[in-house]
């Protein structure tokens, strides 16, 4: 039997959750561990592989539905011929209806939907499929492509004014020779192998099961293969998309572009391109969420006697204004000088924090002057602080 994974584990989801939930369960983790994220990081290359097969698996119903059922998925059923836990020689299940077995066991069949009410129907669908008759080939429905994820680097200017930036994006698109059929067209035979039927037979010991067939996938049929994209129906290309980044935009927001993932499966939509933005720091100005924070110095008498200083802000210059008995450290806001908002439609404003600069006392005469300023505010300043102590 192949290991037993908890795929529902790796993603951090219950069992019952929805597409939707594991959807977004695996956006969040991809971004985590994407090894474009965390270069070099074994560990997290590692991770990510992990999170994408159990996303691989659960995404898709069929393969999900496989999961729940054995606690396992593999492509070609039970491996090496191996028939589910439980079995030995002499157990042949061809022919046998378990409903059968359930109503007489029960006198009755509990209603649909009710507990138990669909073990008879869920014994003779597992039974069937790996020991059972043989099934008709099932036709290849139409599959939805996989999403991709990039990762774009901007300034911190191109974040704060906003910016038009063209991607180049490798994708799966739709063969141009077939049409993403995958065939070259031509008569289709039934498959030899399971005479159309999708499955081919296998014994071992005393049980006999069925196994998808390899020679036709599954579909029953043989067709002729494309040559340019050998059946698989899409082609690799480098497609240049066109993304507009509004003003304000902050460090790990995602952009969403539909349709510019890789292309769908027999005739199936192609998914999403999702954008995730990190914005390179500003060796001045610093900015949290719409807000943006500075530093300034200013002099002993500015913050003394008070002043009106220039300050930087991401428009150019403002004008500051310093109270009388300004102290070090002490925070000032511009309103409205801070980030652009889009969605709100609004901006953040900009804090200023004072930084009080000693003069250097390098003359007499300045030394002078502090000692003159000493005698006329003789209070300790630190009086206090041993009475916290």
């Amino acid at each position: 039997m192949p290991e037993r994974k908890d795929y529902y584990g790796t993603l951090g989801v219950e069992k019952k959750a929805s597409d939707d939930e594991i959807r977004k369960a695996y956006r969040r983790l991809a971004r985590k561990y994407h090894p474009d994220l965390n270069p070099g990081d074994k560990a997290a290359e590692e991770k990510f592989k992990t999170v994408q097969e159990a996303y691989d698996v659960l995404n898709e119903p069929k393969k999900r539905a496989m999961f729940d059922q054995y606690g396992f998925y593999s492509d070609s059923g039970f491996p090496q011929g191996g028939p589910p836990p439980g079995g030995g020689p002499g157990m042949g299940f061809e022919g046998f209806d378990f409903s059968d077995f359930i109503n007489q066991q029960g006198g009755r069949r509990p209603p649909s939907g009710a507990p138990g009410g669909d073990a008879g129907g869920r014994f003779s669908d597992i039974f069937s499929q790996f020991f059972g008759g043989r099934q008709s080939a099932q036709p290849q429905q139409p599959e939805k492509g996989a999403d991709l994820e990039y990762t774009l680097n901007i300034d911190f200017w191109q974040a704060i004014r906003g910016t038009q930036v063209r991607l180049s994006i490798s994708r799966q698109e739709a063969c141009a020779t077939c049409q993403g059929s995958g065939s070259a067209g031509g008569n289709v035979a039934s498959c030899p192998e399971c005479s159309g039927t999708g499955q081919v037979s296998q014994t071992a010991g005393a049980m006999k099961f069925n196994l998808t067939c390899t020679r036709c996938n599954g579909s029953g049929r043989l067709r002729n293969v494309c040559p340019t994209c050998r059946g698989e129906g899409r082609t690799a290309h480098m497609d240049s998309v066109e993304v507009r980044l509004p003003a304000g935009v902050a460090s790990g927001s995602r952009l969403r572009v539909a349709g510019k993932g890789n292309a769908g499966r027999m005739g199936g939509s192609a998914g999403d391109l999702y954008i995730t933005v990190r914005v390179e720091e500003h060796a001045f100005f610093k900015r949290d969420g719409d807000t943006i924070e500075i530093k300034v110095p200013i002099t002993v008498p500015e913050a003394v006697l008070g002043a009106k200083i220039e300050v930087p802000t991401i428009d150019g210059r403002a004008i500051l204004k310093i109270p009388q008995g300004t102290q070090n450290g002490q925070k000032f806001r511009l309103r409205e000088k801070g980030v652009t908002n889009s969605r709100k439609d609004a901006r953040g404003d900009q804090i200023v924090e004072v930084v009080l600069q000693a003069p250097p006392a390098n003359d007499e005469r300045t030394r002078e002057l502090l000692r003159e300023l000493a005698e006329q505010y003789p209070p300790d300043p630190r009086s206090d602080v041993w009475s916290k102590v």
